[in-house]
C-alpha cells in the first residue's frame, strides 16, 4: 500500500487531482457569484429560492464532471500498476521474493482506493462548500453523494486492476472507460425505455447496472444531490422525466448496494484469481 502510494506521488497523480479540482472549483464559484445577474423574470429578479434551484442543476453538472475525472484517475492510475509491471518485468522481481501475489494486488488496491476515497471527499467537500457560500443551496445528502462517488471510483478501481492481470496497460484503460462509458449509456436508454413504456428498453438500463454498477452508484450520488422541489416536480412530471440523464426519482435499494459491494469483492477477487494463475 505505501509502495502504491509512493508511486502515486512520483507520477505526480496526487498533484495533477489537486490541481484539477482547484481549477474546477474556482471556476464554479465564479459561475455560483454569477447566477445573482442573470436577466430578470417577468416577477421581478431572482428570489434566493430560484438562484438555489438553479444552483442545485449547476452542482450536479459539475458533480458529473467530478465523478468523470474520478473514473478516469481511477482506471488510468489501475491499469499500469499490474499490467506495466508485467510488461516491464518489474514484476518478476518483486514477485520472487516470500511476497504472495494477493498481498501485492491487495496493497495496490488499498493504496489507489485510499487516494480515491480522499479524492471523492476532498473534492465534493470544496464543491459543496463553494455553492453554499455563494448560492445559501445545500444538497439535502451531502455525505451520502461523497460515498456514493467514492464507490463508483472504487468500482472503476476494482474493474480496472480485475482487466490489468490479462491485458496491456493502453488496452486495459481503453477497455475499462469503454466499459464506464457504455454502463452510463445503458442507463440512459434504459431512462428513456421507462418514459416510453417500453419494458425492453427499460430492462438494458436494469442489465447494465448490474453488469458494471458505476452507473446506478452515479444516480444515487445524483439522488443526493437533488433539492425537494425537483423531486415534488418529478414526481409530479410521471415517468416521462426518467428519460432526463441528470435526474433520479429515487435512491438505489439497499439489494442493489449489496449487490455493488459484492460486486467489488468479486472482482478483486477475480482479480486476486487471475493475478495468481498468471505466467511471469
Amino acid at each position: 500500500m505505501q509502495v502504491t502510494l509512493r508511486e502515486g506521488l512520483r507520477r505526480r497523480l496526487l498533484l495533477a487531482l489537486f490541481g484539477l479540482s482547484v481549477v474546477a472549483v474556482a471556476l464554479t464559484a465564479w459561475g455560483y457569484s454569477q447566477l445573482g445577474n442573470l436577466p430578470a423574470s417577468r416577477n421581478g429578479a431572482l428570489k434566493p429560492a430560484e438562484i438555489q434551484l438553479i444552483a442545485s442543476q449547476l452542482l450536479i453538472l459539475v458533480m458529473f464532471m467530478f465523478s468523470f475525472v474520478l473514473a478516469l484517475s481511477a482506471v488510468f492510475a489501475a491499469a499500469p500498476s499490474v499490467a506495466g509491471e508485467l510488461e516491464s518485468g518489474e514484476a518478476l522481481a518483486v514477485l520472487a521474493r516470500p511476497v504472495r501475489r494477493r498481498d501485492v494486488l491487495l496493497g495496490k488496491w488499498l493504496g489507489l482506493g485510499l487516494v480515491i476515497v480522499v479524492y471523492a471527499g476532498l473534492a465534493t467537500t470544496l464543491e459543496l462548500a463553494v455553492a453554499q457560500l455563494t448560492t445559501g443551496y445545500r444538497p439535502p445528502h451531502p455525505l451520502e453523494a461523497a460515498l456514493y462517488l467514492a464507490t463508483m471510483g472504487l468500482t472503476l478501481l476494482g474493474l480496472t486492476l480485475l482487466l490489468s492481470t490479462r491485458l496491456a496497460p493502453v488496452t486495459t484503460g481503453i477497455v475499462a472507460m469503454l466499459l464506464f462509458g457504455l454502463a452510463w449509456l445503458a442507463g440512459v436508454v434504459g431512462g428513456i425505455g421507462t418514459a416510453l413504456g417500453d419494458p425492453a428498453t427499460a430492462m438494458a438500463g436494469t442489465i447494465g447496472r448490474l453488469v458494471i454498477p458505476s452507473d446506478g452508484l452515479w444516480r444515487g450520488a445524483l439522488y443526493s444531490l437533488e433539492p425537494g422541489a425537483v423531486l415534488a416536480a418529478g414526481a409530479r412530471a410521471g415517468p416521462g422525466l426518467a428519460a432526463f440523464p441528470f435526474f433520479a426519482p429515487a435512491p438505489p435499494p439497499l439489494i442493489y448496494l449489496a449487490w455493488a459491494l459484492a460486486w467489488n469483492l468479486g472482482a478483486i477477487g477475480l482479480a486476486i484469481f487471475s493475478l495468481e494463475r498468471r505466467d511471469l
